[in-house]
């Protein structure tokens, strides 16, 4: 088992995305291969592009509301 890495979240600082005003990124685990994983926050009313990526997405809305593709998803979907 590799070792474990805890990242305190709240006192760390998040990157602006540039190309989509009103969200932030928290970098979790450094890109590999198959992808990689970050925290994401959005103002209410970000809107984020249609867009693909290299490797598959999955996201998990912890706060608030995500429309996409004509879905609602509430707080607790994955």
């Amino acid at each position: 088992m590799s070792q474990q890495t805890f990242i305190q979240t709240d006192l760390e600082q998040a990157l602006d995305i540039e190309q989509f005003p009103g969200a932030k990124f928290f970098p979790l685990a450094e890109p590999g291969s198959q992808g990689s994983i970050h925290l994401l926050t959005m103002k209410a009313g970000t809107m984020i592009p249609i867009h693909t990526h290299p490797c598959d997405e999955y996201v998990y809305v912890m706060k608030g509301v995500v429309e996409n593709g004509g879905k609602t998803c509430s707080a607790g979907i994955f």
